[in-house]
């Protein structure tokens, strides 16, 4: 288990560096004077929400884990079904819930208020995939800790599917210019740059699309997968949270409880797809 949580950690890290270098050597977006200050922003709370983590919601996260394996509670432990379907249920299981809380987010106004955070960055790229409030990052552990009896979820599992998502959502957050083909072939499955940077649009009819954390398919089977079908530019940030002050690691962290003209938000479902409508490629 430990081999698996170094090498979760290896990937990461290994997936970042490339990341930041490709979005050097073919950005999709011109390179902005400011970036390092940018990207040592979005670190500062990568690092503070990774310190949370480990201080509040790791040992909680083991000691469920193991007490529901013991227990043999939950839906995977009551299934017959072999390790590696189990496995398989559970990186879907745990997709199907991080769409379900993503969604929540630009939902309900007290959990939008934080996860505006994340939207108001004006640059996006891969270091934009840490860059969450504490107090999101806090919800989420703890509402995954009541996740796992209830789904009978393993350590192995938690450990195998953030080995998954981590380098996924540093991909689709990247400023990568990746090519359309290509892009458009992935997106089949997983979420993707183009996908993803129009949920970060300011436009919140755009916003509140492509909630998909890894697999792309929750947004279809939901219907709100979204595309700009004429590939114009996506405008990133949210209204009211553009100034300098705001965009420093002390006003990002008072945004949940400021009354900026954001604060709340007025939720639209994407507009309908339709079947056959060019933005399903």
């Amino acid at each position: 288990m430990l081999d698996l949580l170094q090498s979760s950690k290896f990937i990461v890290v290994i997936a970042f560096v490339l990341l930041w270098v490709l979005e050097r050597v073919f950005p999709a977006a011109s390179d902005n004077a400011l970036r390092l200050r940018h990207d040592f922003r979005n670190l500062t709370l990568g690092a503070i929400n990774a310190g949370l983590s480990a201080l509040l919601l790791a040992s909680l996260l083991v000691f469920t884990a193991k007490w529901t394996a013991t227990s043999q509670i939950g839906l995977l432990n009551k299934l017959s079904v072999s390790p590696l379907l189990s496995t398989l249920l559970a990186i879907i299981l745990l997709d199907g819930w991080m769409y379900c809380w993503h969604r929540a987010n630009h939902v309900v106004p007290f959990l939008w208020r934080f996860h505006r955070v994340h939207h108001s960055d004006l640059e996006m790229d891969a270091s934009t995939a840490i860059r969450f409030h504490a107090g999101e990052i806090v919800m989420s552990g703890l509402l995954r800790v009541a996740l796992i009896p209830m789904l009978g979820l393993s350590l192995k599992h938690l450990l195998l599917y953030d080995a998954l998502l981590l380098p996924v959502i540093l991909f689709h957050h990247s400023n990568v210019n990746l090519p359309e083909r290509l892009d458009r072939w992935l997106r089949l499955l997983i979420t993707t740059p183009a996908l993803h940077r129009v949920h970060h649009s300011r436009r919140m009819i755009e916003a509140n699309s492509n909630y998909g954390s890894i697999f792309s398919f929750w947004d279809r089977l939901w219907r709100t997968f979204q595309l700009r079908s004429d590939g114009s530019p996506v405008d990133f940030g949210v209204k009211g949270l553009d100034s300098e002050s705001q965009q420093t690691i002390r006003g990002l962290l008072q945004v949940p409880f400021t009354n900026a003209s954001s604060a709340t938000t007025a939720w639209t479902p994407a507009a309908p797809v339709p079947a056959k409508s060019p933005r399903l490629r």
